[in-house]
């Protein structure tokens, strides 16, 4: 395997509840290769979206330690900061919470290209309409409003707005989970066909473990804050080794095929 893109090191985070400490994760440690996906997974109230806001700096770990691209990525502030923060982006289980819904499309991959300079104002236009055909849309969405998109055009716009960044990972919090399977299907295939051209890395993060399995080379499986299981995607589903991973196989039984 390469040398890591991203590696995590013995995260811990806690929430105040009710006047108690909640433990969210546990000394958590992982580690993305450039161009790989890794599938973390879970139940609900398992850690695993409080994590991806902690790896995304969304979120404040309360120790461990982060290196990304080579750099001490919970180090960086202000103009580092903002400069490194394109590299990493995330895409949300909710695209339309995640945009200004007064926003139009054109509007909405405008503000990266602006906000990092990374195209001159004359050739921004050219590059949304190169971002919509990238994630399968016309140019003509471009004008239209968000509120006017499907779920799956709204994701598909979310997925274009990170691309125009031009990142080496992008992190996936519950992405498909929203839409419909036929639409989960093609957003699925997107993401696939992206990396391939691309070279992108992701963490998909997902409850659902047969979507988990269709893009990832590897997956993590957390329980209570902490990761129980990691390993080859193929691994962990025929040969689960922890309660987690079992219960979340027997929970989509088609994932266990007979072998040939």
């Amino acid at each position: 395997m390469s040398a890591a893109l991203l590696e995590a090191t013995d995260l811990r985070k806690s929430w105040a509840a009710r006047g108690r400490s909640v433990v969210a994760l546990k000394e958590v440690n992982l580690t993305v290769a450039p161009g790989e996906t890794l599938g973390l997974v879970g139940r609900s109230g398992c850690g695993k979206s409080t994590l991806a806001r902690v790896l995304t700096r969304l979120t404040p770990p309360q120790s461990g330690a982060i290196r990304f691209r080579g750099e001490d990525w919970l180090a960086l502030s202000g103009a580092a900061l903002r400069t490194a923060r394109r590299h990493m982006q995330m895409v949300f289980q909710d695209p339309l919470g995640a945009f200004n819904p007064r926003a139009t499309v054109a509007g909405a991959l405008a503000d990266p290209l602006r906000i990092h300079d990374l195209v001159p104002p004359a050739r921004r236009a050219a590059r949304i309409d190169e971002l919509l055909e990238r994630v399968g849309l016309t140019a003509d969405y471009a004008r239209r409003s968000i509120l006017e998109l499907s779920g799956g055009q709204r994701q598909r716009v979310a997925i274009a707005r990170a691309l125009a960044c031009e990142p080496s990972l992008i992190v996936l919090d519950e992405a498909v989970s929203a839409l419909d399977v036929s639409v989960r299907a093609r957003i699925l295939d997107l993401l696939v066909d992206l990396q391939r051209e691309h070279g992108l890395a992701y963490i998909f993060v997902s409850h659902d473990l047969a979507a988990v399995k269709a893009v990832s080379h590897r997956i993590a499986v957390m329980e209570a804050g902490e990761i129980v299981e990691e390993g080859p995607t193929d691994a962990v589903v025929d040969h689960p080794q922890s309660p987690a991973a079992r219960a979340l196989i027997a929970a989509v039984p088609r994932l266990i095929r007979e072998k040939p």
